[in-house]
């Protein structure tokens, strides 16, 4: 069993390159919609819905968990480490690939502003973007948007050009995605970067990353996969994403629950 979580829907951009690599997995995924966004939320509070979490996926059988949120990883990772022996898989700033990949010497960043404070992103920043100019971005409301299934038309574009009109005026070629939310936003991402703008979605890695975690551990696989999704708010937008990624997906379990 796998846990998967995140402050919302965002995190199903990494639960679905899992699904795709590991399909014959279990899983169980948790999003906290009743505290999101984490975004600008304290340290401590976003430490205390972790542990609370992660207890929850313990309780229900996982060995690996993957903190598909990159404000969770950047609070917590260190934290659940020290105080769980299971595997905690955390989301890896794209910083490198964009920065070995850029043309110009421009990449431009997306994230949420405590990704941005965090001793993660900033150490990638250091050890791999010195010879490159690094624009950072805070997205305030594209978690919304993607919360409300909002993910194209006016108000998402007119959120995104705030962010990447400077981007693409100082030549950045590449943009990282700092957010699991903003995968869902980047086809709109893409069409307003314009032609020659890549753009660097961490998640595929960190699929990549469990997988060799869970074949090291050598676990039985199970012979009748279960996919179960759970939400501390509403699981409607939760219900359409997953059956967007596999209509077969639709009839699993989806339910609201309180994580203390």
């Amino acid at each position: 069993m796998i846990g998967v979580y995140d402050s919302g829907v965002g995190g199903l951009s990494v639960w679905r390159e899992l699904y795709r690599i590991m399909p014959e997995q279990d899983y169980i995924y948790v999003a906290d919609g009743a505290h999101c966004p984490y975004g600008t939320k304290p340290i401590e509070f976003i430490i205390s819905r972790a542990d609370a979490i992660t207890r929850f996926f313990l309780s229900k059988g996982a060995e690996v968990v993957v903190i598909a949120c990159n404000t969770a990883t950047a609070a917590a990772v260190d934290y659940l480490r020290g105080k769980y022996s299971i595997p905690f898989v955390g989301m890896e700033p794209a910083i490198k690939p964009a920065a070995l990949a850029s043309k110009s010497g421009v990449v431009g960043v997306l994230a949420t502003a405590n990704t941005f404070k965090g001793s993660l992103y900033n150490n990638t920043l250091e050890k791999f973007a010195s010879n490159v100019k690094v624009i950072e971005k805070v997205g305030t409301g594209l978690v919304e948007c993607v919360e409300s299934g909002n993910t194209e038309g006016e108000e998402v574009d007119a959120l995104l050009h705030r962010y990447v009109d400077e981007m693409k005026s100082e030549k950045a070629d590449a943009i990282v995605l700092g957010c699991t939310h903003y995968p869902f936003l980047e086809g709109a991402i893409s069409r307003i970067a314009g032609e020659g703008v890549r753009i660097f979605n961490p998640a595929p890695a960190v699929a990549l990353q469990t997988k060799r975690i869970i074949e090291s551990l050598d676990s039985p696989k199970s012979s009748n996969s279960r996919y179960l999704f759970f939400s501390t708010g509403d699981t409607k937008i939760m219900r359409s994403i997953v059956s967007q990624i596999d209509p077969i997906l639709s009839d699993c379990v989806f339910e609201t629950v309180v994580i203390d």
